[in-house]
Order: C-alpha cells, then structure tokens, then sequence
C-alpha cells in the first residue's frame, strides 16, 4: 500500500448559512469548534442541510489519493449505525481499504457540521462520536508496516486512548505525515505538536496561521527561520500567496491559481495535501508535488463539498 491514513471518520452535514449565524452561535469563523451530541442536534434542527457526505480531513485526502490512481487505506472508527455504513460504502465507492471492523458502539458515529458563509469560508462544529474514542487496539500494525508512508490529522490528537493510537502509529510507521489541521488543535496542544514536528514527523502540512501559532512568530520571515532549521520537510499552503515547501535550506514555491469560481473552501487543505503526497510517493520533485496539490485544491473549492466527484 502507498498511503494509509488514520484520522476522525466524520460524516459532513453542510449547510449554507449567514454570518449572523455565526456571531449569534458564538463561532468563530474559518476554525473548528468540538461540541457535544445536545448541542450538535441544537444547531443541526435550525439549519437546511445542502448535502451529507463522508468526511474527515485525513479521509477526504486519502479519497483524493486513491482517484490519482494510488493504493490507499484507511483507520477510522465508526459505529455500526446507519451513519457508520454510509461512511464505510462512501470511502468503498472510491476504491480506498476501509482498515476498520465496525461493530455497534454506545456512542454514534462523529459527525460535522459544516457552515458554509457568502464568502465561501467554512467553519466546522464537530460532535466526535464514536471517532474520538479510537485505541490502541484499533491500530492495524501490520498495515503499517506494509505501508511507505503513514498519514495522520492533527484533529485525531488528544489526551488519553487517542494520543496511545496516535504514539503507536507512528512507532510501527515507515515514514510519517501530518496536517496540524486547524489553529484550534494547534493552540490545544502546542507544545506536543512541536514535539511532533521538530523530531517525530517526516512531513508537516499546515495553513500560514497554524505553523505561525504554533512556534509564536512575529511575522512569516520567522517561520522560514524555524523550518530551515529543523531538517524536516514543511509544506505551506498561504491561500492566494500560493503555497511552498522548506526542507533544509530549499525553499521552493507555488503561485496560488487564479480566476476560480470559489464555492466552498472545505476540503481545500486536504485535496492539497492529498494532491502533494501523491507526487512525493511517486517521486516527483518538490515543485511538481506542489503543483499537483494546487490543482488538486483548486478544483475542490469550485464544488460544494470536500471530494472530487
């Protein structure tokens, strides 16, 4: 296998919303906020719901691999519910290996609110469900180790059973990838994401806001100062300044594509990350892998919706 992903199995409700939605809800706009079921249905009953379809960052990149032509996997947990089964038969229908045995849990399956504002930005409420209880004995070490690379979302951490799933992972894994995801899961657990990034990933994804929280820089000049020194490989996306990738000393960089019809901005993060790590493990340059990750995130946001039909 090319690529196995593990990340929350969230199924998206996306919905068109306005700001005052928003404000009124005390969101803050462009980030993800975790809530409980009470809350989620709260919101869910005030809204008409646009489409329900298979999410999660991780997944979302993983489908995107496997329509570039990669063999993929994926490890996520969901309930044996009528939202489990539609998850599992979403990422089936894009020829991904769902790594995961689903069996009939206390808690739902995870599911998230996506609200999408006139501008086309998006911000998530996340009830976990199900997805936030992963284990250890979720883990399939064997897929793993028959795996070059590992792919991880900064989402999946958390204190407790997650963290041990997350730890052992890694340890079984060839070679590590990770999106820091959102300025949320960053500003949660700064100091353990820097411990990832500076000596336990190979590969970092992150937007301009999260890798500037997450090593407090005073302006982007910093964040290059920090990348090139840790010898990993950091790949940024900077929204219409484009996008770039430091290893070392190497800078290389991406114009953003312009002209596009934006309709809805989820997914783009994850169709690049997707769109890059398919040029990494087929052995393209670093420019060639950005420039398959531009397009790749270009075309997402011109739908509604996080996958590429």
């Amino acid at each position: 296998m090319k690529i196995l992903g593990i990340g929350n199995a969230i199924v998206d409700v996306i919905c068109k919303v306005e700001d005052k939605f928003i404000t009124q809800n005390n969101l803050t706009k462009s980030t993800m906020k975790l809530v409980d079921e009470t809350e989620f249905k709260r919101l869910l009953s005030t809204l008409k719901v646009e489409e329900t379809v298979s999410g999660g960052s991780v997944a979302n990149s993983i489908v995107g691999l496997s329509q570039l032509g990669n063999k993929v996997g994926f490890i996520g947990k969901v309930s044996d519910d009528n939202l489990g089964n539609k998850y599992e038969e979403g990422l089936k229908k894009e020829n991904v290996q769902f790594l995961y045995s689903k069996k009939k849990e206390v808690i739902p399956t995870g599911t998230c609110l996506i609200l999408v504002t006139p501008d086309s930005e998006r911000t998530m409420v996340t009830f976990l469900g199900t997805a936030g209880k992963i284990n250890e004995n979720d883990i399939d070490v064997n897929a793993l180790k028959n795996s070059e690379i590992l792919f991880l979302e900064g989402y999946l951490w958390d204190e407790g059973e997650p963290k041990k799933a997350f730890e052992k992972a890694i340890s079984s894994s060839n070679k590590v990838a990770m999106s820091l995801s959102d300025l949320f899961c960053v500003e949660r657990h700064k100091p353990n994401f820097i411990e990832l990034v500076k000596n336990k990933l190979d590969i970092t994804f992150a937007n301009e806001q999260e890798i500037t929280s997450l090593i407090d820089a005073k302006n982007f000049d910093d964040v290059i100062n920090f990348t090139k020194k840790i010898n990993k490989l950091i790949v940024i996306t900077r929204g219409e300044k484009g996008a770039l990738a430091v290893y070392k000393n190497e800078v290389v960089e991406c114009p953003a594509k312009n002209n596009l019809k934006i309709k809805d901005l989820t997914g783009a993060g994850d169709l690049f990350a997707g769109g890059f790590l398919h040029g990494f493990i087929n052995s393209k340059s670093t420019k060639e892998s950005l420039v398959i990750g531009t397009e790749m995130s270009s075309k997402v946001i011109q739908i509604v919706g996080a996958r590429l039909n």
